[in-house]
């Protein structure tokens, strides 16, 4: 999967869609998903042009690595999700039903999500 500049998160950091906003620093951009799958359900994404894991982990700065594991935390925190758990959900390439080609993690909290995936 190549990096599509058009992407809607791409678009939304560029201010041409807006977003709710949660957190904010120089490397992060978290918000509320327009579709939400839980009480709490926040996309985390980086600034840069990556999209995935494999991509953000090869290419980024140490400092955006830092900033994104750092911003999951404070998301978390400031949710309320600490108290009753939370979970994080990266889907990363077409096996794993990536819909948009800028990595993003997904964070779900406030009910029981239920196991994680069901027996093969």
């Amino acid at each position: 999967m190549t990096y599509d500049r058009s992407n809607v998160f791409a678009r939304i950091l560029r201010g041409e869609i807006p977003c709710d906003k949660v957190y904010e620093d120089e490397h992060v951009l978290a918000f509320r998903d327009i579709r939400p799958q839980a009480p709490t359900h926040v996309l985390v994404i980086p600034k840069g042009s990556y999209v995935s894991f494999e991509d953000f982990s090869e290419k980024a700065s140490e400092a955006e690595i830092i900033a994104f594991v750092r911003a999951l935390g404070q998301v978390a925190r400031s949710e309320g999700a600490s108290e009753g758990g939370w979970r994080l959900l990266a889907n990363n390439g077409a096996d794993a039903r990536q819909e948009v080609p800028h990595l993003h993690v997904h964070l779900f909290a406030g009910r029981d999500l239920g196991p994680m995936l069901s027996r093969l």
